[in-house]
């Protein structure tokens, strides 16, 4: 049960094409967002859509298979864990993000013809 510490999988499309960034040491990262979707009925009988937004971060070889197949839209299973950090914007304001740092990545859906 060690392995289910801090694990994260999730199904979901792709907002945009992989922001990829080469790293002074010759490395590479890749920053993308996925859409997870959920419906409901409320009290009414009323189908509710919630989209919830992820944002992504993959090294070595996952930063490679974002990079040369994945695009906007695409179904894609990520596996990964969660990253919580702060930094200060340029008008000094302390922003918060929470990151899901990629360790896995299936491409779902259709093959392209």
């Amino acid at each position: 049960m060690a392995n289910l510490r801090n694990s994260v999988q999730l199904i979901g499309n792709l907002g945009a094409d992989p922001e990829v960034k080469e790293l002074e040491n010759g490395g590479k990262v890749a920053r993308m967002t996925i859409a997870t979707n959920e419906s409901y009925k409320n009290k009414k009988g009323e189908v509710i859509k919630e989209t919830q937004w992820h944002n992504l971060v993959a090294w070595n070889n996952q930063t490679v298979i974002a990079e040369k197949y994945l695009e906007k839209g695409k179904e894609v299973c990520v596996a990964g864990k969660l990253n919580s950090r702060s930094y200060e914007d340029n008008s000094g304001v302390t922003r918060y993000v929470t990151e899901i740092i990629v360790s896995d990545i299936l491409m779902l859906g259709k093959k392209p013809n």
